[in-house]
């Protein structure tokens, strides 16, 4: 008996020293050039849902909106070929967007007429921001207001009037002599770049954790076999590093939306060289096969050891001599950087997913939205743009002490497996308190996130519409304003495998 309290007293000793927490990590500075955008048009938001409901009661039989549709098409046209970011002329296209936009909401007999402005938007800053200089504030405001902006300005839209949503956008064809190939409907090319955003918590994070909030998290490079045709699709993996897939395998994981990116045929590398994309597709192919990349939490983009999913493009294509990101991202909020340090985050001037859409190297060739997952996508944006203005007044991610200890275990068990090929619950480079942190938020944004969905669709009952994001913003203010700040329920198990963007 004695033998078996003392094995009792030592398991249990050992328990409580497995679960004497580390120091919390230190909070790298704020990035020299970054400042948080905001749009700061809380009334210009509320005006535009009152011309919503009032053209709902009105005719839409006169051809008036349609006619606004035509003039705002117009406007963009006439837009002059060089222009400052600052133009007025950029101010009034921009109201106008928005203005017309709450319009269509109520009469989508003018819908497809929208989204091709929309997409003529896209199309026509692309081009002018060529003669921009990225990296300047004013340039990054109007890069932002006029892509993120008229993307959301069409997604609200098409929330209105779901049974219309328009699945595949395409864009630029740009012309590509590396070898190609058809998925879901469009040719595809070596050397392009795929930027996605998952559906898990932490992909929405990432989307939204910069000072340009986005709508993407996770990046992507495809390489087309010359002989054969067949895809590969590189990208880094929290989980496994960096790793291979087919068109399928990518298409089939758990995803929002997506988005073709292909480097511009004129730019001075691709003339000396037509076929650099696919080279540098290939060079990320050898390498993935013939070596074990880690995932690297840091997201140190001048680091080639390890690779988050945006330096798998990026690293390949600086070695080649073109830079992409050519405005890096910036992470500013103080709240926000103290959560992303708990992570494992070091650099907070990197390269984003999402801000790889403003480098003027780049054109749109398509994009697809998941019809089904769309109002998700939207509801978990509100949701954590509110969770990080709690952050910023303090709120932390916090677990229960006795998780620690099974935590460490699992990230033992994690590192035996992992030198027989296998993966356990904690990736590789992941930290168990940082591991335990990241269940905190999935768990706290999940609550969360049914919880705005649950309100949204009592007000959708009671109005008549769907709540536009702006409603959504505030429903998930007051979800927070519910839940304990530093306590987070609804935590399953404490080595739950971390999830990939």
């Amino acid at each position: 008996m004695r033998g078996v309290l003392i094995g009792l007293g030592v398991l249990a000793a050992g328990f409580l020293a497995l679960a004497i927490p580390l120091p919390p990590p230190s909070v790298p500075e704020a990035p020299e050039r970054g400042g948080g955008f905001g749009w700061r048009q809380d009334a210009f938001w509320d005006e535009l849902e009152r011309r919503y409901v009032a053209a709902r009661a009105a005719s839409c039989d006169d051809g008036s909106v349609a006619a606004a549709v035509e003039a705002l098409s117009s406007a963009l046209r006439d837009l002059p070929d060089t222009i400052a970011p600052r133009s007025v002329h950029m101010d009034t296209l921009e109201t106008s967007l928005f203005t017309v936009g709450a319009l269509v909401a109520a009469c989508p007999a003018a819908l497809d007429g929208y989204l091709q402005v929309t997409a003529d938007l896209r199309r026509v800053i692309k081009r002018r921001s060529r003669q921009w200089r990225v990296n300047d504030p004013a340039v990054r405001d109007r890069l932002y207001r006029a892509l993120y902006g008229g993307r959301a300005a069409a997604e609200e839209v098409m929330l209105q009037h779901p049974d219309r949503l328009v699945p595949l956008v395409t864009g630029v064809d740009e012309p590509s002599s590396t070898p190609s190939a058809v998925v879901r409907g469009v040719r595809i090319h070596s050397g392009d770049l795929l930027v996605s955003r998952g559906g898990y918590p932490t992909s929405a994070l990432i989307a939204r954790g910069n000072d340009y909030p986005g709508n993407f998290s996770h990046i992507a490079l495809v390489h087309v076999d010359s002989a054969t045709h067949e895809v590969s699709v590189i990208e880094a993996h929290i989980a496994r590093g960096v790793a291979i897939g087919t068109a399928e395998q990518y298409l089939n994981d758990k995803k929002l939306r997506m988005m073709v990116l292909r480097p511009r045929a004129d730019l001075p590398q691709l003339m000396a060289d037509p076929l650099l994309p696919h080279r540098a597709a290939t060079l990320s192919l050898q390498r993935a096969r013939t070596e074990h990349i880690p995932y690297d939490f840091e997201m140190d983009y001048d680091d080639p050891q390890k690779l988050f999913c945006s330096e798998v493009a990026s690293s390949v294509y600086r070695q080649l001599g073109v830079p992409l990101w050519t405005g890096l991202s910036t992470i500013s909020a103080e709240g926000l950087r103290r959560w992303l340090a708990s992570f494992g985050v070091r650099h907070f001037e990197t390269q984003e997913p999402s801000d790889l859409e403003y480098d003027p190297q780049l054109v749109v060739v398509a994009e697809w939205r998941d019809p089904e997952s769309l109002r998700r996508d939207h509801i978990d944006n509100a949701t954590i743009d509110a969770m990080l203005e709690g952050a910023n007044r303090g709120d932390k991610l916090s677990f229960s002490w006795y998780h620690l200890p099974l935590a460490r275990a699992a990230k033992a068990y994690s590192w035996v497996v992992r030198r027989f090929g296998a993966y356990g619950p904690i990736p590789e480079g992941m930290t168990p308190t940082a591991a335990l942190r990241s269940q905190a938020f999935s768990a706290r944004q999940l609550r969360m996130a049914d919880d705005v969905d649950g309100r949204a669709r009592t007000l959708e009952a009671e109005q008549g519409y769907p709540p536009p994001y702006w409603v959504l913003l505030e429903l998930a203010r007051a979800a927070r304003d519910q839940l304990p700040a530093t306590s987070v329920p609804g935590i399953d198990s404490a080595v739950a495998p971390v999830r990939s963007p």
